[in-house]
């Protein structure tokens, strides 16, 4: 596994554990669909790992299934689930707390 260099502000927040790392993956590429294999790679979390508790991601409507290509089928977060939605304005807000100062100081600098 390759090691991620910026933490985003979501895990600086809230702690680096797998469910996490694959949320603030998924809230990041939002837009797009992705197989479990690519969810697991791109988050840095291992297969295995995300086998554990993806099915409670899906039971509980974080994410659904969009389509399926050959054996593999592709996940999208679900934006029509209010705990979805609050999610990606928390990520939001942090980003904005965030960087705002900086942008503030370089303006005025």
């Amino acid at each position: 596994m390759r090691v991620k260099e910026n933490k985003s502000f979501f895990l600086l927040q809230f702690g680096d554990t797998p469910q996490l790392r694959v949320l603030d993956f998924l809230i990041g590429f939002h837009f797009f669909d992705y197989p479990q294999t690519e969810i697991a790679r791109e988050s840095n979390v291992s297969y295995n790992s995300l086998k554990e508790f993806f099915s409670f991601f899906i039971k509980s409507g974080i994410v659904f299934k969009t389509r399926r290509i050959g054996k593999s089928d592709y996940f999208k977060l679900n934006l029509n689930n209010q705990f979805v939605r609050n999610l990606i304005k928390l990520d939001w807000s942090l980003t904005k707390r965030n960087l705002l100062p900086e942008i503030k100081e370089e303006v005025y600098a």
